[in-house]
């Protein structure tokens, strides 16, 4: 059953939304990160889909730091930091490998959003850590969050696989900011395969939100994640 835990990051509490296919047993992980609503009803849905699939999922709570009243979606991801981040999920990964209810092997990362930016940044930024990694629509990619270096700085630092999907009429990546990190990945010989869609935006995965929406679109590119772990991370 899917379960909020209660773990320490850096000494405080830090939520994390758990599931793990039934039966217990080896599985492999994947570390969910959450768009700018937060661990959300979709959030949560993805960990659930993910353990129907038969991966030990977890989605940090990433805002876990910030003042009770919070303020607006905008507000609250510029308070985060790439540093404290990195911290929050290596908590995360702690937790999911000392989990009675399964025995987690290969870890994978995909964000949504502001998560895509951060799974660009988790895997530079802690390459060991990860068999494969997942990108939906991150902008921002560019850019740092605290002191430096943005997750496009460390694309040299990237081994795992990556799989990156985004809509042709989003501005924040815009399709020439998908060309250029697509380019930087290329330059590297990085392993990757990126995905447009026409006639989708930013956000077209999240049914919670019906305007953004495209099920066509999210159908495809989901499906296409679930292969690309199937491929890379051994049950």
């Amino acid at each position: 059953m899917a379960r909020w835990d209660t773990l320490q990051a850096d000494g405080q509490p830090m939520r994390v939304y758990v599931d793990v296919p039934g039966g217990g047993g080896a599985a492999p992980g994947v570390v969910v990160i959450q768009h700018g609503p937060g661990v959300d009803r979709f959030i949560e849905d993805r960990v659930e889909q993910l353990a129907h699939r038969g991966y030990a999922a977890a989605a940090p709570d990433l805002y876990h730091r910030q003042p009770a009243d919070g303020g607006d979606m905008m507000t609250r991801m510029g308070r985060l930091r790439d540093r404290e981040i990195v911290s929050d999920v290596d908590a995360t990964i702690a937790h999911l490998r000392g989990l009675a209810d399964a025995r987690v092997g290969d870890l994978a990362v995909l964000g949504f959003c502001m998560g895509g930016r951060v799974a660009y940044m988790l895997a530079g930024a802690r390459p060991a850590a990860w068999r494969a990694a997942g990108v939906f629509y991150g902008g921002n990619i560019m850019k740092p969050w605290g002191e430096g270096p943005a997750p496009f700085d460390l694309t040299g630092d990237i081994t795992a696989p990556m799989i990156g999907f985004f809509g042709r009429d989003d501005t924040n990546p815009s399709p020439a900011d998908v060309d250029k990190i697509d380019a930087e990945l290329s330059r590297h010989g990085k392993t990757h395969e990126f995905h447009r869609y026409e006639g989708a935006g930013h956000a077209f995965l999240n049914f919670t939100n019906a305007d953004r929406y495209r099920p066509s679109q999210a159908k495809d590119a989901w499906e296409k994640m679930l292969a690309f772990l199937g491929r890379h991370l051994k049950k």
